[in-house]
């Protein structure tokens, strides 16, 4: 989806994280001019160094829970992509933290974005917000009683935006991310399920899985989330609305475990560990009304794994091994 002709200038909280910079990295493709706002506490300079030489591009250090230094950023901004957030393996640590950011830092950005009459405002939200689902599939309709401070802090920030919308007639649209991966996610043991598979798999250790390993999840490759943010930017259809942004794949964790051992050629037997607390059993999504704006997944299951492990690969290969 070509933004070119409705925005000439970006901004991108958690611009340096995993899917802020591949929105930074497409939005550059199409000659738009990028801020991009991180604390660099989850994001890495790492991931937009190669558009630091870019005219178009401007990398801001800034915290969104301050809102004196995030406000002067918004000069002449016209769409904003707010992906900055704590994330649900941080929420246990420090909730108190977790809140300001989710919660406090969105409410900045959309003081900051009204003030300079932003015209569109994309909001990464989670598939926590639902909770422990009580029908399947799960619609955007689905009551919203979440399970984690992570979940519980995300909400407030969906209400934020939602307030924001109904005061002062912002255009704003929430996506409901579920389960992203791909090149760029954290790969520690805070990361993402599937690098922590892969680098675990690469180091000749085997998988750990938390409970039994029937969790079920909805896979979502990275660059179809970046396409899905630059569709309903563009589309005057999801103003007000909130879609799920999730693949309807249906994978458990101990289905993932397998299909990477076959895919990387290696066996072990996976280690089970304690549930972690807040884990969430089924995620069966109803993503038709994303589809029904015009949204087509672009990339298998299979092909982001690969793409996955190659680049997890090629980073380890080198020594950049910062867990």
């Amino acid at each position: 989806m070509d933004l070119k002709r409705d925005f000439s200038k970006a901004l991108v909280t958690g611009g340096a994280g995993f899917i802020g910079s591949h929105i930074v990295e497409e939005l550059l493709k199409q000659g738009i001019k990028v801020v991009s706002v991180d604390n660099l506490l989850a994001g890495k300079l790492e991931n937009v160094a190669l558009f630091l030489d870019n005219r178009d591009f401007e990398f801001v250090c800034c915290d969104i829970t301050n809102y004196n230094e995030l406000e002067p950023n918004f000069k002449d901004v016209d769409v904003v992509f707010h992906n900055a957030a704590s994330k649900k393996t941080i929420c246990m640590r420090d909730p108190m933290r977790d809140l300001s950011i989710n919660a406090e830092g969105t409410f900045n950005v959309l003081a900051a974005s009204r003030k300079y009459k932003v015209k569109k405002f994309i909001h990464a939200s989670t598939g926590s917000v639902y909770g422990e689902p009580i029908y399947f599939p799960t619609t955007e309709e689905h009551p919203v009683n979440p399970t984690s401070f992570y979940g519980v802090s995300k909400l407030a920030g969906e209400k934020y935006v939602k307030l924001a919308e109904t005061l002062y007639d912002m255009k704003v649209t929430i996506l409901r991310y579920h389960h992203v991966y791909g090149p760029r996610q954290e790969y520690s043991d805070v990361g993402g399920v599937i690098p922590i598979f892969i680098r675990r798999l690469l180091y000749e250790q085997p998988p750990i899985i938390h409970g039994d390993g029937t969790q079920l999840r909805s896979f979502t490759y990275v660059k179809d989330v970046v396409a899905a943010n630059f569709l309903v930017a563009a589309k005057e259809e999801s103003n007000g609305e909130v879609y799920n942004l999730a693949s309807g794949i249906k994978v458990t964790i101990n289905e993932l475990a397998n299909k990477l051992m076959d895919i990387m050629g290696k066996r072990y037997d996976p280690i089970y560990d304690d549930w972690m607390t807040g884990d969430i059993l089924k995620f069966d999504i109803d993503n038709t009304k994303l589809k029904e704006l015009g949204f087509e997944f672009q990339f298998g299951f299979d092909d982001g794994l690969k793409s996955t492990i190659g680049w997890l690969e090629k980073l380890l290969s080198r020594g950049d091994d910062d867990i």
